[in-house]
This record gives C-alpha cells, structure tokens and sequence, in this order.
C-alpha cells in the first residue's frame, strides 16, 4: 500500500504525491511512518522529512509546524518547506555559518530571547543544509 503525503507552507504545496515511507522530524524524535499507521496528530521541528516514493528517498526541510496521519495519509502544515534538490548548498552552508556566529554571540550575551531566536536560527539553517545533501560538521 502507498501514503497519500501533502507538505502544505503558507505560501505553496511543497509535495503532493504518493509514498511508500515517510520520517519526520517530530518535536520528540525522528518519526517514521509507513501505511496502515496509527492515527497521530504531532508537532513537528525544524529538521529534515524523508521521503520514499518510487523506492528513492528524497528530503525536504521543514521549518516547525504539525503533521497529522490518518488512514494512510499524511498531512504536513508547515511555516515554511523547500525541497532538497531546490536548495544551494553553497548558500546553506553560509546560512549555517552565519546562524552558528549568532548563536555564539547570543550565548554571551545574557538575553534568553536572542538566544532562543538564535538556537531556532540555527535549526532552520542546519535543516535546509542537510536537506541539500551536505553534511554538518558542528
């Protein structure tokens, strides 16, 4: 059996397709679904989805939100979702760079809301660097 799996961000429908398996970056860990899941309703990190379709697994970031499944479909409500292969890694990599020169300048600094914003930053930059195919070396 397939998965029937919508990436929706406010601004456009990221994958609409069938699937045979999905991982998602949940607030509690990597989560992976394949069909005939239990129905689930959770909340969703800044991290990488993986998708398998056609028995060829392709990533895309996702910036915080919610997925729900249920009879094999899954619904991914997202703030923002890009596909890996639409991503510069080139310009990943900067954005992390820049996104861990702000978390360390945040951290010396006594303001939790800038460093909280900064470790967000920080997770957005690292998703889509990921989700590009790179490897993130902290």
């Amino acid at each position: 059996m397939t998965l029937t799996v919508r990436v929706i961000a406010p601004d456009q429908t990221v994958w609409d397709d069938t699937a045979q398996e999905v991982i998602l970056p949940s607030t509690t860990g990597q989560l992976g679904i394949l069909s005939d899941h239990a129905p689930l309703l959770t909340a969703l990190d800044p991290g990488v989805m993986r998708v398998r379709a056609k028995n060829e697994w392709m990533s895309i970031a996702l910036m915080e939100g919610f997925a729900e499944v249920q009879n094999n479909e899954i619904t991914v409500l997202v703030n923002g979702a890009e596909k890996g292969t639409n991503i510069d890694v080139e310009k990943a990599r900067e954005a992390f760079n820049q996104a861990q020169a702000a978390l360390e300048t945040a951290n010396a600094g006594a303001n939790v809301q800038e460093q909280l914003k900064a470790k967000q930053g920080l997770k957005r930059a690292r998703a889509r660097l990921q989700a590009a195919g790179d490897k993130v070396v902290e």
